[in-house]
């Protein structure tokens, strides 16, 4: 008689699994279907995509955001567009569009007026002093970049930017040709609520900006 092979005795010693026993995939923790969760080493695509994208002003490409994610782009498009559909699924107050080559979020036109009324009723809360400071500075060196208000200013200030259009005293003025940078000026509202005919009736610049401005201006020129 023929003795059994070592293959055939290893395989003889292996039962066969229990009916109810998790399979190879569940052992491993993968759940098909599952919602994304945060992975030990950050967060995953979907809720990085939105991190990225509650931040932005402006569309950004699906190959910005899969470098920025180090994530294939194809995995990139695809999340954004689940995403913008449950979005719209879920009838949510905003939007995930594709637009102009990029992605990012829109308030729904069903809720426009909403958005409106409270932009117009904020209208006549006091700015801040950060707020005064920058739109001085757009004020007499329009048009000019979010960077460029940045450096004269000393801090970041696209908070304060985006204050500053919700209100309408501030309005996008095409872009800078060598860094392609959004330029911004100040709108017909602002003369109003300054009280001015046009920019050539501004007050002198040194009472609405800070002490050493002009001198960071003349080092810069």
């Amino acid at each position: 008689m023929a003795e059994p092979t070592v293959e055939a005795a290893a395989e003889a010693s292996d039962p066969p699994p229990a009916p109810g026993a998790p399979g190879l995939a569940e052992a491993s923790g993968a759940v098909p279907g599952a919602p994304e969760v945060f992975e030990a080493s950050g967060p995953g695509l979907r809720a990085g995509l939105e991190a990225i994208l509650l931040v932005v002003d402006e569309p950004v490409a699906e190959v910005t955001l899969a470098q920025v994610l180090e994530r294939p782009t194809h995995e990139v498009a695809a999340a954004l567009r689940e995403l913008s559909a449950e979005y719209t699924a879920a009838g949510r107050g905003f939007d995930l569009r594709e637009v102009a080559g990029g992605w990012r979020f829109y308030t729904r036109a069903e809720c426009a007026s909403l958005v409106e009324r409270f932009v117009r009723d904020g209208q006549q809360a006091r700015l801040t002093q950060a707020a005064l400071e920058t739109l001085a500075v757009v004020a007499y060196r329009q048009p000019v970049s979010r960077a460029r208000v940045a450096a004269i200013r000393g801090v970041n200030s696209d908070g304060v930017m985006r204050t500053l259009v919700a209100r309408g005293l501030v309005e996008e003025a095409g872009t800078e040709p060598e860094s392609q940078a959004v330029l911004y000026r100040t709108t017909s509202y602002f003369l109003e609520r300054m009280g001015l005919r046009d920019l050539s009736e501004l007050p002198e610049l040194a009472p609405f900006l800070p002490d050493d401005v002009e001198t960071l201006e003349e080092h810069r020129q």
